[in-house]
């Protein structure tokens, strides 16, 4: 890419990502995929315009970091004690389930070696926060008993699934699976985790009072965003991804967050509004240039359609994507409407499971036609649930809990 030419990519990219965007919305369907396809068409799979260069890879790399990010201001620890004990049960045999299947699928089917089976169960194992609330808003059930369960599983797999994509980023560094590096990350993660608040806290306290003070506007988005890029390397020195970084910062600064930062900001709730809505707008800036950075990266041309084993894999794997996520749900307390809502909710992977995907990719784990099936099956599973889920509370939300 010539240097002026990304001045001209650049635009082509916000404005396509934001029309297909647009558009999936209006149709009914999660921006995310409208995003992924802007880099589909772009990208080699199509036209062919736009290459996933380094300048635009950087710039994905702040749009994972910040999604993150985004991802951890928005958690609400409270849910786990609203939905108790049922929540937990979906969200470990959600997690559990696609990763173990998904694992000896990968590794006993289909020959995969111990790596990329891990990797592949790892992407199953994510479910799309993002999603699973914007159609329980939509539909104006995220407080009830079903959105409660919901929305608590979704916060721990979340938790899990930021954990297990540590471990196996430790793994692709390391050439292979190691009990030691596992132990060892564990280990980091939760010392990141236990002083990142109180770190944040005391940064939180500097900012509030630096804002007081300033005479120029925009003080708080660029020392917040500052941040989260430090805890960020801070992560990647401690041997995690980058992206952990990110995700810590968002939940040590959410103000639903029961530690001590949590309380604080609770306590100041119009710094707390500030920060969010400040930023904003920066998320919306770079996070879509991650999704499309996927789609660009993705040369559907160089995958042999007429092989089985594109047909085969994606089938397989999709099925397991979607039955690992209703056992869960098949287990808890309810009828069958209750357990089919909470079921169909935790499908969707979105978001969270292209970033498994990606950093397989990037690792040099998944070729070509694993990273194009995997690609497939969250495309269907984020797609389609939330469709379905209009579908079931037009026809069946009468015999749902009404609290």
């Amino acid at each position: 890419m010539e240097h002026h030419d990304f001045f001209l990519f650049l635009p082509l990219l916000l404005l396509s990502a934001r029309l297909l965007a647009e558009l999936c919305v209006r149709a009914q369907i999660p921006a995310v995929i409208g995003e992924l396809l802007a880099g589909v068409i772009l990208g080699p799979s199509l036209l062919g315009w736009i290459e996933p260069g380094e300048a635009i890879k950087l710039m994905a790399e702040i749009g994972i970091i910040l999604l993150l990010f985004g991802v951890g201001l928005e958690t609400d620890v409270r849910r786990l004690v609203n939905a108790g004990y049922q929540a937990l049960v979906v969200a470990l045999a959600g997690f559990f389930f696609p990763l173990v299947g998904g694992f000896l699928l990968a590794r006993e089917v289909f020959g995969l070696d111990l790596l990329e089976a891990l990797f592949v169960g790892g992407t199953l194992t994510a479910t799309s926060i993002g999603v699973t609330v914007r159609v329980l808003s939509d539909l104006g059930r995220q407080h009830f008993r079903e959105g409660q369960i919901v929305l608590g599983a979704a916060v721990i797999d979340d938790v899990l699934g930021v954990v297990l994509l540590a471990i196996l980023y430790e793994f692709s560094l390391g050439g292979g699976v190691s009990l030691v590096n596992t132990g060892k990350i564990v280990l980091f993660i939760a010392a990141f985790f236990l002083l990142a608040p109180v770190a944040a806290k005391l940064l939180a306290f500097l900012i509030k009072r630096a804002d007081h003070g300033s005479r120029i506007p925009g003080l708080i988005p660029a020392t917040i965003v500052s941040l989260v890029l430090i805890f960020a390397w801070a992560a990647t020195e401690l041997g995690a991804p980058e992206l952990l970084g990110g995700f810590a910062a968002g939940l040590a600064l959410s103000r639903r967050f029961f530690l001590p930062l949590g309380a604080a900001l609770h306590a100041d709730e119009p710094f707390a509004e500030r920060i969010e809505i400040q930023l904003k707008p920066i998320l919306y800036l770079f996070t879509p240039i991650f999704f499309v950075y996927v789609g660009l990266s993705l040369n559907l041309r160089a995958i042999d359609w007429g092989s089985p084993f594109i047909w085969s894999f994606s089938l397989g794997m999709l099925l397991v994507a979607l039955a690992g996520k209703m056992v869960g749900a098949l287990v808890i307390k309810g009828n069958w409407a209750m357990r089919g809502i909470v079921g169909l909710a935790m499908i969707p992977r979105g978001e969270v499971g292209l970033i498994f995907a990606e950093l397989g990719r990037v690792s040099g784990i998944f070729n070509n036609e694993i990273y194009a099936g995997l690609i497939i099956v969250i495309a269907i599973t984020t797609l389609l649930p939330p469709l379905v889920m209009k579908w079931f509370y037009a026809c069946c939300g009468h015999r749902l809990p009404r609290t």
